[in-house]
């Protein structure tokens, strides 16, 4: 008789079996009642709400939860009707993305939550956004009692379970508690620990230099089944919840680390707004970003979100539009040539601050013709511009600055009166005086000749934006001031314009500081990258962030030439992507030249899904990015080689040392650094 072999499978989690069943079920029940075209009125909605309410005050007590169900659900239908919000259907192959189990009275019951409602035929599922007991899920923790107001009744209770889920064509990919996670993969379920790790040093921590010999870059079967992650919605913790649902009226300025989700709460926020008020239109809605990588991508998020119609742009693409429909007589041809000193004067707080002062006491028409009259007048007053910016500038550079001014001024004021043959350019940074002195001269800013009030504005890297240039933006919102501002000093790499300290930017804005909140935990980046992303600054008063994973020692590679870098690099990047298809790698290197030696090198040695990208044209796929290192603000890459760590390139100073904070931040699991010529100074000592 043969004796079988025992199976190497591990078995299924307890935990796991019970999520599996919960989705049959509800799998089953979605298939076989097929929602119903709801032909119910207003009225007709009304009438079962007062009828289940006056139900529920005479129910027994174990009756009252199923009743409180059915009077949430019936108030998410009124007020979808009333915002004519089209239910959206719920996927049986996705259908929610969070199991939470309750306890109330004695009585436990499981909700499920997803992107819609369904609270019929035994279905459990709530919206995220609207329903009041997904507040449970969001802001207590397993085994939290509970006390909340929702509806006409305080409910008290206990948290009994709370798991983030990942279905995908209707099969459970991942189960995530509150000490582990569980993540199938070809040899069944195994289990990830989520421990957090905190950003502190010790013993061992220090960063290594890196051995060609024992290099390997990548992160194996782990990094493979982790790419089955969540929704994002089911990730968002506590802290982010409650700023994403504040008051929507004011500003809400988020200030965070790179990874620690100031953005993934600003577009949640839009969603949850247009969802619970019919004031917040998508098409009143606007979004503003650092670039055209961050444009397509905020692009490609929100529709996701569940919000269309939303305007996603950068501020030189709005500015610039709003320049050219509202002030046609001025030149269209914008100087690339601008000399630094000349964006550093425009873009002063001290020139906006002349600009207000002047229009405020010299009598003037609303008029277009007046507008460009005020700014030609305060960039031709070099007195007034001298005592603007007092101690701020060398004489040397205010005066390269001034004769610049005053011969653009004179010559953009008489091309708009136009005299013929003058080749008449502004700068960029004009754009924001010009839009600014709008403002003060005539009132709201217009398109298609109605005023622009934006119900609610998102503005992102707000950190790389100027005073003035915020002025605009607040200016174009309407009354209620729905603002929802993210940023972070250490990302400060615009080196003319921004600002390093929050308490005086949001003094200048207008902007009162208890509008200021801190988003701790940094989730994109291991506790290596962060640890030496955050050695790289130099003084900092931004609190360090906390981080929530492990990974390996940040490494730096020297060598001989160019050509030895692309040879190791070709080999290492050729086995990680034969291992790991679905990551994307990010080269960055110091300027164009160098991508463009490591695209024909790397290319020469034939590697599949190599990218050159310029212009911020990403394709947001697997496969390797070349790209400059001041292109990817706002982006993330699950590996980051950083090409030519080098003394040229990235000399001690304060521009240069967030421009390499920035950069290392990108990586998700891994970063490396290359050089050929002298490392640059502001690398630690111990990876030098």
């Amino acid at each position: 008789m043969s004796q079988s072999t025992p199976s190497s499978t591990p078995p299924t989690p307890a935990t796991v079996l019970e999520e599996e069943r919960h989705l049959a079920r509800v799998r089953k029940l979605l298939i076989e009642h097929p929602p119903a075209v709801n032909t119910q009125t207003d009225q007709d909605l009304v009438g079962e709400l007062k009828r289940v309410q006056d139900e529920f005050r005479t129910a027994k007590l174990e009756d009252r939860g199923s009743l409180m169900e059915q009077i949430n659900g019936l108030t998410a239908m009124i007020d979808q009707q009333a915002k004519k919000v089209t239910v959206e259907e719920i996927d049986p192959a996705n259908p929610y993305f969070a199991h939470l189990q309750v306890e109330e009275d004695d009585r436990a019951r499981s909700v499920f939550i997803g992107k819609a409602t369904r609270l019929d035929n035994g279905l459990r599922i709530v919206d995220w956004r609207n329903a009041p007991i997904s507040r449970l899920f969001y802001q207590y923790d397993e085994g939290d009692d509970y006390s909340e107001e929702m509806g006409d009744r305080v409910r008290e209770g206990t948290v009994l379970a709370r798991r983030t889920l990942l279905v995908s064509e209707g099969e459970l990919l991942r189960v995530g508690t509150r000490k582990v996670d569980f993540v199938k993969g070809r040899d069944g379920w195994r289990e990830s620990s989520r421990d957090a790790q905190r950003l502190a040093g010790g013993e061992g921590a220090a960063l290594r230099a890196g051995s060609l010999a024992g290099a390997r870059l990548g992160s194996g079967t782990k990094l493979r089944a982790d790419k089955h992650l969540p929704d994002i919605a089911a990730l968002i913790d506590p802290e982010q919840f409650k700023l994403i649902t504040a008051d929507d009226s004011g500003v809400v300025v988020l200030r965070g680390s790179a990874g620690s989700g100031k953005t993934t709460v600003a577009l949640h926020r839009i969603a949850y707004l247009a969802f619970e008020s019919k004031r917040f239109s998508a098409k009143r809605c606007i979004v503003i970003v650092w670039g055209r990588a961050m444009r397509d991508y905020v692009a490609h998020v929100l529709p996701a979100l569940g919000v269309e119609g939303v305007e996603v742009t950068t501020w030189s693409e709005w500015s610039r539009a709003r320049i050219t429909e509202l002030m046609p007589d001025l030149p269209l041809l914008v100087a690339d040539d601008t000399p630094a000193a000349v964006t550093r004067l425009k873009l002063h707080p001290g020139v906006s601050a002349l600009l207000a002062e002047h229009i405020a006491k010299t009598p003037g028409p609303g008029t277009p013709r007046q507008v460009i009259e005020d700014w030609a007048h305060i960039l031709t007053d070099k007195v007034a511009l001298r005592a603007a910016v007092a101690g701020d500038m060398s004489e040397a550079a205010l005066q390269r600055a001034l004769d610049w001014t005053v011969s653009q001024a004179t010559g953009v004021v008489n091309y708009a009166e136009g005299e013929l043959g003058i080749d008449a350019r502004l700068d960029v940074e004009d754009d924001a005086l010009l839009l600014r002195a709008w403002q003060l001269r005539v009132g709201k800013l217009q398109t298609l000749g109605k005023p622009i009030n934006y119900c609610h504005m998102v503005l992102d890297e707000v950190q790389d934006f100027s005073p003035v240039e915020v002025q605009v933006l607040l200016g174009a919102c309407d009354k209620h001031q729905s603002v929802t501002m993210a940023g972070d000093t250490r990302q400060h790499i615009s080196q003319e314009a921004g600002f390093s300290s929050w308490q005086e930017f949001l003094a200048r804005i207008g902007v009162e500081s208890r509008a200021l909140s801190t988003l701790e935990v940094s989730y994109r980046s291991t506790h290596p990258i962060t640890r030496f992303a955050i050695d790289v600054l130099d003084d900092n008063d931004e609190p360090p962030p906390r981080t929530t994973k492990d990974g390996p020692a940040v490494e730096l590679f020297r060598f001989g030439d160019h050509g030895a870098c692309v040879a190791f690099l070709s080999e290492e990047l050729r086995r990680l992507l034969a291992s790991e298809p679905n990551a994307n790698i990010a080269l960055l290197t110091p300027d164009p030249a160098t991508s463009e030696v490591y695209f024909q090198g790397l290319r020469r040695a034939d590697l599949p899904d190599l990218r050159l990208v310029e212009d911020q044209r990403f394709a947001f796929a697997p496969g390797i990015d070349v790209v400059e290192a001041t292109q990817v603000k706002g982006l993330e890459f699950d590996y980051v080689v950083l090409i030519e760590v080098s003394a040229r390139h990235y000399p001690d100073t304060g521009h240069h040392r967030r421009l390499l904070h920035v950069a290392s931040t990108r990586a998700v699991h891994q970063l490396w650094l290359t050089c050929v010529a002298t490392p640059s100074p502001i690398l630690p000592e111990a990876v030098r």
